[in-house]
């Protein structure tokens, strides 16, 4: 889970003024849209039971892109600056941003660039796409790309990690996206092999410190 960024503005004074814009905003949903819901049917394929996390591939800027993370708790679209440079995209209309990023853990994180790119899901029939504002980030990670709720809002579509699915309408159809479990269980082996690693390299270097100071 990630918090902060420029999603709400880059500064206080942004902030303040989309809050205040949406508590004027009026409710423009159409009530007859279909609902969107999950059911048994929708677990065909799964491995169950499980505690894994939803892993998709997705189209962005004309790349299929392996490993994305799709996280309703962050507050930010992430792309990993190593994914950047091996879609050579590295040097392709990069925002400067100033807002921090948090971990869950409260580790703060200093984003490199931000980045408008094309975000598509979907099949060839059914596929949606959105113009999305990704935060770029320049630290190791599992994946390449982290789908927050801010691409979830503009798709407009509803995920469901025990499903192992999103969904989202296209034309007043349903159209889904399905979970690559395989490709979720390396993630998270590779991120908890990474994550002992530092933790490790940091208790040597703070026994380090210790030491010089006796």
């Amino acid at each position: 889970m990630i918090l902060g960024g420029s999603t709400d503005g880059d500064s206080n004074r942004d902030r303040k003024a989309r809050s205040r814009r949406e508590c004027l905003e009026v409710d423009g949903r159409r009530r007859d849209e279909p609902v969107i819901s999950f059911g048994p049917e929708d677990l065909r394929g799964v491995s169950l039971p499980h505690k894994d996390a939803l892993v998709i591939q997705a189209r962005v800027a004309n790349y299929d892109v392996l490993r994305v993370f799709v996280d309703n708790g962050s507050s930010v679209n992430v792309i990993f600056k190593e994914a950047l440079v091996q879609m050579d995209l590295h040097e392709y209309q990069l925002e400067a941003v100033e807002t921090t990023l948090f971990g869950f853990a409260g580790h703060a994180v200093y984003p490199d660039r931000e980045i408008t790119l094309p975000l598509t899901l979907g099949t060839r029939d059914l596929r949606k796409n959105v113009m999305t504002v990704f935060t770029v980030v320049d630290a190791p990670s599992s994946y390449n790309i982290i789908l927050g709720r801010p691409a979830m809002n503009e798709m407009i579509a509803v995920a469901s990690t025990y499903h192992e699915k999103i969904k989202f309408l296209v034309r007043r159809q349903f159209e889904e996206v399905k979970g690559d479990q395989p490709s979720s269980r390396r993630c998270y082996g590779e991120t908890f092999r990474v994550d002992q690693k530092k933790a490790r390299r940091e208790g040597n270097e703070s026994q380090e410190e210790v030491a010089k100071e006796r």
